[in-house]
């Protein structure tokens, strides 16, 4: 017999059926309004959302004045409110069993770099996260799958050494300006020698 010793489990959960056309297009949608690489990241969320409106769902059977319900409860709603994905006046279950796909993704960094006008587009904000120009807080980031918690939102900013900071330039800047420097040293016969 074959035992199988996994410490890990699926992030995500691929569809049921493969060639649902309102599926295709709304996963269409949401790959472009959002920037996402594949329909992975799609799937990744839905599962997240999955095990908690599962979670809440269950504790709604449970009576109002039951412990287990009272505390797990309590941190899956103070959770939901740490990422912004439900404000003060809903901390409520029933609440949470409402939250959609695009909530979550509002909070992904990419979304939150992106509605701060770091980035020109939303796929210009996924490049600036995985080339190390933006952090949070203290550290850099170069995951735009990153969620955002509510109160690290204003901590989004251009790394110190990012060029867009004020840092060192680029490779491509700093060679024009070697160019023109080499130029305006006088050096800039390169012409009159290719055609010696």
């Amino acid at each position: 017999m074959v035992r199988k010793y996994r410490t890990f489990s699926k992030t995500f959960k691929t569809p049921t059926k493969a060639f649902e056309k309102e599926r295709l297009d709304r996963e269409m949608k949401l790959c472009g309004e959002y920037g996402l690489r594949c329909k992975r990241e799609i799937w990744r969320v839905q599962l997240v959302l999955a095990k908690m409106r599962s979670t809440a769902r269950q504790l709604l059977t449970l009576p109002e004045s039951d412990m287990k319900r009272q505390i797990d409860g309590a941190a899956l709603l103070r959770r939901a409110q740490r990422y912004g994905l439900l404000d003060e006046s809903k901390m409520k279950l029933d609440y949470a069993l409402s939250l959609t796909t695009p909530d979550f993704m509002e909070r992904r960094l990419q979304t939150v770099v992106f509605k701060l006008g770091l980035a020109k587009s939303i796929h210009h904000a996924r490049v600036l996260i995985r080339q190390r120009h933006i952090r949070v807080g203290r550290s850099i980031v170069t995951v735009p799958s990153f969620m955002v918690r509510k109160d690290s939102e204003k901590h989004v900013e251009f790394a110190p050494q990012s060029p867009f900071r004020g840092g060192r330039p680029g490779r491509v800047k700093r060679k024009k300006e070697a160019a023109q420097a080499k130029k305006a040293a006088g050096g800039g016969d390169d012409e009159d020698e290719d055609e010696d």
